[in-house]
């Protein structure tokens, strides 16, 4: 934890939320941000298909897919009865939260994927196909548990709403990458490894710095996040996490790949479904939602949390 803590990448998040706290005129440019996210986002990509090109299908990988899959169609079911039960939310706006909570982060899994590596338990490269798989049928569950009481103008037909979930622009990323490594294989992965290897820890520290100053600011801005809704975005990761990493553990895919499963069942998603349902469910609150998983979860967890779901997997293996 301690190590985690004093990585380079939490400290510039830490730089960026006090200097949001502080109310310094600090920026990164909005486009500078995008760029930055789409690097990682293929590096992240074109790793694992290099990865897996190297050591093939393999039955850890299968089993990784269909936890995967599993948690990504559940998670979203429990994130709703939450936020409808502890946080009294309305049906609408508790699908919204459910869709962020049920998907995935992929700057989460960067992070947790490096602090796995500081600790000496580097995760699998299969585990970015889960990833990829884990973004969509989250939100396509919670648009189904919206949709039970909504109806007219903003019920989008199923065949836009397989569109928006499938090609949001994330996952066309990753998967588009991930298939661009699995096709290169190393030798080719090596002409453009100066790239996405070298730089990619300093884009990644950079990246966080205006993550932390875009959590922070949108936690002082928003007037919408109760003290109920701030105890939900830091219950259901630690909820989450322990349960995507126990199941990895009890199917055998070994400590990183489990401390990775409840990395990611304990990410939720601030860039993907914010886009999805800006289309798709407009009617939903999504201050709410994002000051939950920008504001609250993702700094818990590239904090406390990442070292909390490998100590996790850890303990539960060799107990």
């Amino acid at each position: 934890m301690i190590a985690t803590l004093f990585s380079p990448m939490v400290l510039f998040f830490g730089l960026g939320a006090l200097a949001a706290i502080a109310r310094s005129d600090l920026t990164v440019p909005e486009a500078a941000g995008k760029l930055m996210a789409i690097y990682l986002m293929v590096a992240i990509g074109l790793k694992g298909g290099v990865a897996v090109a190297a050591e093939g299908v393999t039955g850890d990988l299968i089993v990784a897919a269909l936890i995967g899959l599993a948690l990504s169609l559940v998670l979203p079911l429990t994130a709703f009865w939450l936020a409808r039960t502890f946080a009294r939310q309305s049906r609408v706006d508790a699908a919204s939260i459910a869709a962020h909570y049920g998907s995935v982060s992929v700057v989460t899994y960067v992070a947790g994927i490096e602090a796995l590596k500081l600790a000496g338990l580097p995760a699998s490269g299969f585990m970015v196909a889960v990833l990829a798989l884990m973004e969509m049928p989250a939100i396509v569950v919670a648009l189904v548990l919206a949709r039970r009481t909504t109806t007219g103008e903003s019920a989008l037909p199923a065949s836009r709403l397989m569109h928006e979930a499938l090609f949001n622009g994330s996952i066309v990323l990753l998967v588009g990458s991930f298939v661009i490594g699995l096709v290169i294989g190393g030798e080719g992965y090596v002409q453009i490894a100066p790239v996405f290897e070298a730089g990619f820890r300093g884009v990644l520290c950079l990246f966080l710095l205006d993550m932390g100053l875009i959590a922070a600011r949108r936690l002082i801005e928003t007037r919408s996040l109760t003290l109920k809704l701030g105890l939900l975005a830091v219950a259901m990761p630690l909820l989450h996490g322990f349960v995507g990493t126990a199941l990895g553990v009890m199917a055998g895919l070994g400590t990183a790949n489990a401390a990775a499963m409840g990395i990611l069942a304990a990410s939720a998603s601030y860039i993907a479904v914010p886009a999805a349902l800006r289309m798709t469910l407009p009617e939903a609150n999504a201050g709410t939602s994002l000051a939950m998983s920008l504001g609250v979860t993702f700094p818990f967890n590239v904090t406390l949390g990442i070292p909390l779901y490998i100590w996790m997997a850890q303990s539960l293996a060799y107990s």
